[in-house]
């Protein structure tokens, strides 16, 4: 399941890509125009500045940016750079330990194939085609 986080760092992604024309965009009129905490978006901002996603400055006149055009950024990038895994089951997240059970497990076939299913879904829709 998607966090909190993730859905809203998306949100913030999606309102940035509407309002880039405006150029830096204050987080508290993305905070007010998506009913968000700008407690909450500033803990999520780290995270998408820290991978490259968005851009800022403080003072008058700060506030936040894409790096890039909407279309340029997949889903899939926003969500990884907030989440701490995407994978449907703990078995297959990127730290898990190897199981013991997986050589005769009759179900991780399946958790495989909706992992992909989820990847390619993420990482093929981007931020342009949410705007």
């Amino acid at each position: 399941m998607i966090s909190t986080r993730g859905r809203y760092a998306l949100r913030v992604m999606a309102d940035l890509a509407i309002h880039q024309g405006d150029g830096y965009v204050p987080m508290k009129d993305v905070a007010e125009r998506q009913e968000l905490s700008l407690k909450y978006l500033e803990q999520i901002l780290p995270a998408l500045k820290k991978n490259n996603l968005v851009e800022g400055i403080q003072g008058k006149g700060g506030g936040y940016r894409l790096t890039r055009k909407p279309e340029e950024y997949s889903i899939g990038e926003v969500l990884r750079a907030t989440e701490i895994d995407l994978a449907p089951v703990s078995c297959l997240a990127h730290d898990a330990e190897e199981c013991n059970r997986r050589p005769q497990c009759k179900t991780i076939k399946f958790w495989e194939g909706l992992n992909e299913v989820i990847k390619n879904y993420i990482d093929d829709a981007t931020l342009a085609d949410i705007m």
